[in-house]
């Protein structure tokens, strides 16, 4: 992806790349696009690199829900009378 390819070169070097700077870059970018900008990128990816994106994502929005639901069931009950 050209967007992925940019990035690198300009941190290359200057961060660890470590999770949290990933974080801090992802972040950053999305504070400077708009959601035109967001769906221009996606609309230049190919086709690998759109069902890899869309299969990250599912991934995440996944774990999310899972991890969400599990820490509601292992939540103490705040009945205080049982």
């Amino acid at each position: 992806m050209k967007l992925v390819d940019e990035l690198f070169e300009i941190y290359r070097g200057r961060l660890q790349g470590t999770e949290e700077d990933l974080d801090m870059i992802t972040l950053a970018v999305l504070e400077q696009l708009s959601h035109e900008d967001i769906l221009g990128v996606i609309k230049e990816l190919s086709e690998e690199e759109l069902h890899y994106f869309f299969r990250v994502y599912l991934f995440e929005a996944l774990k999310e829900k899972f991890d969400t639901e599990e820490t509601k069931q292992n939540r103490p009950s705040k009945n205080l009378f049982h």
